[in-house]
């Protein structure tokens, strides 16, 4: 019975696991090669086969940060198996061999198990110095930019890459609390960087980087606010305009080709009503020998002529606006489009700018942009911006949905700013949200 069951379950069990360990060598070097290959695939479609650049200007900091956590990852996975390879090849005996042979186990050729470890190697030699990573990050070389001491710089970067490295992993009590206090630690890093002869010429590589960053940054800016304005522009003197007038010109015994609206014939109905007004009364006050009606009708008649030609002209320009608008709306998205790096350069700009301000100016910008578009006085602000833009298209205001407009989107504005506070900014600078309150209070 006993006999039964141990040739039934528990042997093929056993087999199964010696099986299984006598692959360990195998399926420890084929992980590690997997993983070296998750490296390899990274570095040529993301930086045409060269090394992982953490200085590069090329990504944003939350891409790097994620090619650094996986290159983290696979560098580790190779390291675990290369250990458990060299173990699992340094264990195995003749008689290990022999009974591969018996459980027909064919391990891999000599020179393909050479090729796998030659790869991996190449792969992995350029990442032996985790320290190089932090280094060259671009989070931590923006950060050493805010001053040129360079003892201040390597102590910002060492402060830095602490607390991104006690982010990821957990803390326990015992963690927090040092033996020593963390000063000592740092004054010994501080006369290290102090007597390194490369200090000063790291401080000027990142003050270069920080300065190629800038132009980067202010010419696409430059380029996102003047092409669209020309493309505006141009396409209205020159192609807009001239079809725009030709239609109007065919259409002109038309009402509508002077009017796009109803606000408009009543704007142009009071200014004539006006000028005839003031024609009577001039013509009751004045000494010289009264106006005759006929005379009074002619006038009134010029005038007509006169407000008829400047809506003409007004109901033109805003087609134009129309057609304009949208060539330019165009062009703007065609310019995102093509610039992703110019767009994660200058999203890099603004994060060193915007943290880098003291918690003082960071709160006093966000009173001023709540006030200006969420505040007690922004509904009269944002009813000349929509009476303005109705405007500029020819439409009628529509005041229903103004007022509308007016009572639900700065709510939902102060709704983002106020999640934006409690979710984003409490986390990444406590101090701001402190001082925040205190200048709103």
């Amino acid at each position: 019975m006993i006999s039964s069951v141990f040739r039934q379950k528990i042997y093929p069990f056993l087999v199964a696991s010696y099986r299984w360990y006598l692959r360990t060598s195998e399926r420890s070097l084929d992980e590690a090669y997997k993983a070296a290959l998750q490296i390899k695939a990274i570095e040529d479609e993301y930086f045409n086969g060269n090394q992982i650049d953490f200085g590069s200007n090329k990504y944003s900091g939350s891409v790097m940060d994620y090619f650094e956590s996986e290159l983290k990852k696979q560098l580790k996975i190779v390291r675990m198996r290369l250990t458990e390879f060299k173990a699992s090849r340094f264990f195995q005996s003749e008689s290990n061999q022999k009974v591969a042979k018996e459980f027909a186990i064919e391990y891999p050729q000599p020179a393909l198990i050479l090729e796998k470890l030659k790869f991996i190697d190449e792969v992995t030699a350029k990442y032996t110095r985790l320290d190089e990573l932090h280094s060259n990050h671009p989070i931590n070389r923006e950060k050493s930019l805010t001053r040129v001491d360079p003892s201040t710089n390597q102590l910002k970067q060492n402060n830095l890459s602490i607390q991104r490295l006690d982010n990821k992993t957990p803390q326990s009590k015992t963690d927090t609390i040092g033996v020593l206090p963390r000063s000592i630690f740092s004054t010994f890093s501080r006369l290290q960087v102090e007597l390194d002869p490369n200090a000063e010429q790291d401080v000027v590589k990142n003050f270069r980087n920080t300065q190629r960053r800038t132009i980067i940054s202010v010419r696409f800016l430059l380029l996102l606010i003047i092409v669209p304005i020309l493309t505006h522009q141009l396409s209205k003197a020159l192609v807009v305009g001239p079809i725009v007038d030709r239609y109007l010109e065919k259409n002109s015994a038309e009402e509508t080709a002077i009017f796009l609206n109803y606000e408009m014939e009543e704007e142009a109905l009071e200014e004539l009503e006006r000028f005839e007004e003031r024609i009577k009364f001039d013509n009751l006050l004045s000494n010289t020998e009264p106006l005759s009606l006929e005379q009074i009708e002619n006038q009134i008649k010029t005038k007509a002529h006169e407000i008829a030609e400047g809506f003409r002209g007004s109901s033109s320009n805003a087609i134009k606006n129309v057609f304009a608008d949208i060539l330019s709306v165009i062009t703007f998205t065609w310019l995102l489009l093509i610039s992703k790096k110019e767009i994660a350069v200058l999203k890099d700009f603004f994060d060193h700018i915007v943290y880098g301000l003291s918690d003082s100016a960071k709160a006093f910008i966000i009173i001023l942009f709540t006030d200006i578009f969420v505040g007690f006085h922004s509904p009269h602000g944002w009813e000349v911006i929509l009476e303005g833009i109705s405007r500029h298209w020819g439409l009628p205001a529509n005041h229903d949905f103004i007022f509308l407009f007016i009572a639900t989107f700065p709510v939902i504005l102060d709704t983002i700013f106020k999640y934006w506070i409690f979710r984003y900014l409490n986390r990444i600078s406590p101090s701001a949200v402190a001082t925040y309150h205190n200048m709103n209070e």
